[in-house]
């Protein structure tokens, strides 16, 4: 089942009714999904868009999450940059991947609970990219990478 409150599936163009392929469809679920989690810190979505078996594996993570590990770290980032500015810079699909680039910036103003870290009070700009794979139209995978030699540099933690 697709996730509810998604862009409509189809729009009235000057001539005839446009459905977008699965791959655009995909890209869809993928924006919609990072800029609500990532740029907005929005929790609920997550068991709206993802499979029961999402899975969540980053370099910077200890170990890959599952769905509520993915929504405690997203709500931790969110509560040490509280005015994270996060921008999708390009968005690529190919059948079931969608490939997003994107910046964050902010302030770190709050503790960095995966960290073990109390605020720095610095402000920090790093960029990464998310690779999301989709069956069904439910997220089952993400998979990241994040200037993360920079961000530590930026809060105080590497020379």
């Amino acid at each position: 089942m697709l996730a509810p409150n998604l862009l409509p599936l189809q729009r009235r163009t000057a001539h005839q009714w446009f459905c977008p392929t699965p791959t655009e469809r995909n890209k869809q679920i993928a924006q919609q999904f990072c800029d609500a989690t990532w740029g907005k810190g929005r929790l609920a979505v997550v068991d709206q868009f993802t499979s029961p078996d999402f899975i969540v594996d980053y370099p910077i993570l200890p170990a890959p999450l599952d769905r509520d590990g993915f929504k405690a770290w997203v709500s931790d980032v969110h509560t040490a940059l509280p005015d994270l500015q996060f921008t999708m810079t390009d968005v690529v699909g190919e059948g079931d991947k969608v490939v997003i680039a994107w910046t964050a910036e902010g302030t770190n103003t709050g503790p960095i609970g995966f960290l073990n870290l109390e605020a720095t009070r610095r402000s920090v700009r790093f960029s990464g990219i998310i690779i999301y794979r989709l069956l069904e139209g439910r997220i089952v995978e993400e998979r990241g990478e994040e200037d993360a030699i920079g961000l530590f540099k930026q809060l105080g933690l590497l020379g």
